[in-house]
This record gives structure tokens, sequence and C-alpha cells, in this order.
């Protein structure tokens, strides 16, 4: 039984560090998950291509814990191939949560049978005993499955807006890596005031300020540089530091970002022109 699924990743209205609250957007970068059952195997295999090295907890709990749920507890492997940097704040860990499962449950025969939104929740539910997610980041999951623009409790896993966005996408990854797992929260809650505004903002449709306040106050909290949001400001609807960074993304039109992408691309790093995503996870 081998089953295939894509999911794109994500980046940051509102972080949800400081509350619990938070919104995120899908945009046009994808992770593809192979999986391969197999009722007589023992465990299951992760790999991921071109990091012989990374970490595969993740993608094998999210094997375990569907066919748990859906099937026989098969065990097998799992690849996965990513577009989306590791560790860069643009979603690659519930990206490729959500294509496992999805591609696990393609490979169960069950996929167009479990609600998307409940097979986003496995997935949050493997990264947080896979340890990868502080929050759970059913923020991040949740654009990441049923595609467009989504704010969340993740404190109950409960979605409390879905709507579809259409921005043009400028991301900036800088070349290190940082991972959400060792963010300091205490210094997150110092920003919780702002975390609260941000929300109101974002759940009245105020996305490109919501964004841009996030931005601000996620760099205080985590000491990062605003001078890539105070280049974006002037053109671009929104921009702000994605996740715990060191990405940082802005969203607007093709003409506001072409102001902002000859500043980004004098950064050492990676420039990524793209666009939000209306369509989510998806079988192949």
């Amino acid at each position: 039984m081998d089953g295939r699924a894509v999911a794109p990743a994500a980046g940051t209205v509102l972080n949800a560090f400081a509350t619990g609250v938070g919104s995120a957007f899908a945009i046009d970068l994808d992770v593809t998950a192979t999986v391969d059952l197999d009722a007589d195997a023992d465990d299951v295999r992760g790999e991921v291509a071109g990091h012989p090295d990374a970490d595969t907890s993740l993608v094998e709990r999210c094997v375990a814990l569907t066919t748990d749920a859906y099937g026989e507890s098969e065990r097998g492997s799992v690849r996965t191939d990513s577009d989306v940097p590791l560790a860069a704040g643009l979603k690659s860990s519930s990206a490729a949560a959500n294509a496992t499962v999805l591609a696990t449950l393609d490979a169960l025969g069950v996929a167009e049978e479990v609600a998307r939104v409940d097979a986003a929740r496995l997935g949050v539910q493997a990264a947080r005993e896979a340890g990868v997610t502080v929050t759970g980041a059913f923020d991040d999951a949740s654009a990441s499955m049923l595609g467009g623009l989504t704010v969340t409790d993740n404190t109950e896993d409960a979605l409390l807006l879905h709507e579809d966005v259409d921005w043009r996408v400028l991301a900036w990854t800088p070349p290190e890596r940082f991972f959400s797992a060792d963010v300091d929260l205490e210094a997150f809650r110092r920003v919780a005031p702002v975390a609260e505004h941000v929300e109101e903002l974002a759940l009245a449709g105020r996305y490109g300020m919501a964004m841009t306040m996030n931005g601000l106050a996620a760099c205080a909290a985590l000491d990062r540089p605003t001078d890539p949001l105070l280049e974006a400001l002037p053109h671009a609807t929104g921009v702000s530091l994605s996740g715990s960074g060191p990405s940082y993304v802005a969203v607007g039109t093709e003409a506001a970002l072409a102001e902002v992408k000859p500043l980004w691309d004098e950064r050492p790093g990676t420039v990524r022109l793209t666009t939000t995503r209306p369509d989510g996870a998806r079988t192949t």
C-alpha cells in the first residue's frame, strides 16, 4: 500500500508563542511525502531527501498515529522531498507532517473520508509527541492543510477563522537556521498585550497591519533585526518575521514587492518570490 501527497509552506501573521492564538497563510512552496505501508514491517523508517542526517521522528510519528487511527497499525517507510528550507520559519515541519498524514491516509484508501482539519490535528499531535513544537503549531498546520489564511487557538486546536487571501509573497531566508522548539517563551510572553491587539486586527480582517505589528513585536522578543521590516514597510501590505525566524516574509502586489526584492537581494541568504496558495494539502 502506497500513497503520495503534497502540502504547502506557510508564513506568519500572528505568532502563537505569546498567547496561544496564532495566524498563518499558505504559500506556494511544497513538501512532498511518499508513504509505503507494509503490514509485516516492525517500525516506520523515515528519510528526508538531500538531508541524510535529518531528524525523521516527526514524519515517522505521523505515519504511526495515522495508521493507528484509520488502519491496522501498519508500519513501513516515509520519504519527504521539500522545496521549503528546514528550520527557517517557513513551516517546513507543519508541511511535512500534513503531507505525511495525507499520504498515509491515501495509502490506507481513506484520504477522501477524513476531514482535512482533522488530518491537520493528527500532524499537530505528532509534532507535540516528537517534541518539535512549543505551541503545537495548529495555526501553521491549518493554513498548510486548508490553504488560504487561518486564525487558530492553539491551546484548543480550534479553528477561529479561515479566509482566502491573494498576495504575492517575498521571503528572505538568511543562511542560519533556528528551531522553534528552542524559543524563549518568557520573552514572547512579555509582548502578549501586543499579540492580543494583533489577534483583534486579524479577526477583523486587517491582515497586513496585524502581520506588521506581529513582526515588530517578534523581532523585539527575539532580539532580531528590524531593518528587513523597515525596508519593506513603505511598499508591502504586510511584513513580519515568520515564526521564530530566521526568515522574513512580505506580502503585497507584484509591483510593491518588486521595490522590496532588490533591497533583500543584497542580504546574505536566499530571496524567493512566490504567491499565496488558496488550496492546501492534496494527494497526488
